[in-house]
């Protein structure tokens, strides 16, 4: 059972942190690629609720088990692309942020991949997802069955 239903009680914030995913669907980044960021953040974070919820997207875009149970590892998997591994490192630097500052190097290889629009769109996706996960870890929202 939830602590609040923060959707209901903050519905104002709940819409405008919706229209900034709706942007991140529409930005024209890859949707898979996004998705393998949102669902990387939520491992990160511990979110049950946005695991679930990404996994299950990523299935439904034609996604893989093998690389759905890889990306936990990715940086041993040999099955990601350049791009994805440099979507990959910039979630991660992003989403532990205080602990890494985002590094000069992982910019600077994200840069080499992204147009600096896409790495601004990828970015706010990753923001999304960290700001989903905070919410759902802070009031013990339980993932649902998809």
């Amino acid at each position: 059972m939830p602590r609040i239903d923060y959707k209901k009680v903050g519905e104002e914030g709940y819409k405008l942190l919706g229209q900034l995913s709706t942007y991140g669907k529409n930005c024209g980044l890859d949707h898979t690629l996004t998705e393998l960021a949102k669902l990387r953040a939520s491992q990160i974070n511990g979110c049950a609720n946005c695991v679930n919820l990404h996994a299950s997207t990523l299935r439904k875009l034609g996604e893989s088990e093998e690389r759905l149970q890889m990306l936990v590892v990715w940086h041993e998997a040999t099955c990601f692309s350049e791009r994805e591994r440099a979507a990959l490192a910039w979630t991660e630097a992003v989403t532990l942020v205080s602990e890494t500052h985002v590094p000069d190097d992982v910019y600077e290889e994200a840069r080499r991949i992204f147009s600096e629009k896409e790495l601004v769109d990828l970015t706010y996706a990753i923001v999304t997802i960290n700001a989903h996960n905070r919410l759902a870890v802070a009031f013990r929202i339980e993932p649902r069955s998809r």
